[in-house]
């Protein structure tokens, strides 16, 4: 892929879906930068109750309200705020709440469509916990809703909303890999990724992973993050993909898979691979941007840049972008790159509330979060019907 195609600049999406500006109308809040934005959080489990601690350190964002079906998930989520929030059993109730500003949806992947349109027609802005929405349908119906919305959204890929991240694309944007020839994506694990219940009646509310019903498992759940960050150095999504697994370690009658291995093929010749282990954790979170210059290597938290041609024990001057900074060899990595950001999730949050006190469409919104969405869609019915499937440009034709 030569730099130019990188750097070329697009107001539509590849592939059928179309830009921002088609999905979104004329954006409109009320909200300034000195209002407090209240929020209710729907799913107050791991996830929703953790973001709730985080909103406790963001000046003018309040957690008012939080709602889920399990009373003692409920209880422990509300606890998590310092604002006591008040707590409801029904969703729809929560929309009632006429002070309620924003919602973030944390709920189980396949209730996202469902809810998060629910809270639009509500007038609310949208923060929904990737992946976007499951099966072409429920992705359709919420990007046909959001692009006749005036609110803000945006999906919780909360990579996409991270500065060193952001430095990244942009490095290899301005062609530090050179010509990129393929991603080598892993979140490896070693555990059975099944949470205790407290009664048999609730194993499908607190293990929803473990079922296709509900979940897409380790695709939706791990995948999504590293698949919508390869969309977005590339800026354009897979003709196809191809994939395998499994249950094949924890055999304790789950229905999504423990092991998955999935290739997506984009239309440049780009190749990225994606691998999801629960029964070995070497390496963790890893993705490797590999171009005929170098190769790019990330983690949750750090970054390297390991150059072709290169020998041990050299000093890079600028790959940091800062000039005169300087960066020591790592062997095993290559030379890191230094960029100060914060914890993903509280930036996804900040970028959240930037959004809404700016009118401005969040970089994480619904158009890249529905690009990730179908992406999942694809290698999940890759591994489940063994087939090779390829993008459907009809799904998002305009109305």
């Amino acid at each position: 892929m030569k730099r130019r195609a990188f750097i070329k600049k697009t107001t539509v999406a590849t592939a059928g879906i179309a830009g921002t500006s088609y999905l979104y109308g004329n954006i409109l809040s009320n909200i300034n930068a000195n209002t407090t934005i209240n929020i209710g959080v729907i799913g107050t489990g791991v996830r929703g109750s953790g973001l709730m601690s985080m909103i406790n350190g963001i000046d003018h964002v309040n957690v008012i309200a939080g709602c889920d079906v399990l009373p003692f998930r409920l209880n422990k989520g509300l606890a998590k705020a310092n604002s006591k929030p008040k707590g409801y059993s029904d969703y729809r109730k929560l929309l009632d709440n006429k002070d309620i500003d924003a919602v973030i949806v944390a709920t189980p992947f396949n209730t996202h469509s469902k809810i998060t349109i629910d809270a639009l027609d509500a007038g609310k802005h949208v923060f929904c916990e990737k992946t976007l929405a499951k099966g072409y349908d429920g992705i359709r119906d919420l990007v046909n809703k959001a692009k006749h919305s005036k609110n803000i959204f945006q999906t919780g890929h909360q990579y996409h909303s991270s500065r060193l991240y952001t430095h990244v694309v942009d490095l290899i944007k301005e062609g530090k890999v050179g010509d990129i020839t393929a991603f080598e994506c892993q979140w490896n694990r070693h555990g059975n990724w099944r949470r205790p219940v407290p009664d048999p009646k609730f194993e499908k509310a607190i293990n929803w992973r473990m079922y296709r019903e509900f979940s897409g498992g380790l695709t939706a759940e791990l995948g999504s993050h590293q698949i919508d960050f390869v969309n977005w150095v590339l800026n354009e999504t897979p003709n196809q993909v191809m994939g395998i697994g499994g249950v094949d370690y924890w055999k304790d009658g789950r229905e999504t898979y423990d092991n998955v291995h999935l290739i997506y093929s984009y239309p440049n010749g780009v190749k990225a691979n994606f691998t999801y282990l629960t029964s070995n954790a070497k390496d963790g979170y890893q993705i490797k941007v590999i171009g005929d210059k170098g190769t790019i290597i990330i983690d949750m938290k750090n970054a390297w840049f390991y150059p072709e041609g290169k020998k041990k024990n050299k000093v890079l001057g600028d790959v940091d972008g800062v000039s005169g900074a300087t960066v020591q060899w790592d062997k095993d990595k290559g030379y890191k790159i230094d960029v100060e950001h914060l914890d993903p999730s509280k930036q996804a949050l900040l970028d959240f509330k930037s959004s809404i006190t700016n009118n401005k469409i969040p970089e994480s919104n619904v158009v890249t979060g529905a690009k990730a969405a179908v992406c999942v869609q694809m290698g999940l019915d890759a591994m489940y019907k063994n087939d090779i499937v390829k993008w459907d440009e009809t799904l998002f034709k305009k109305s």
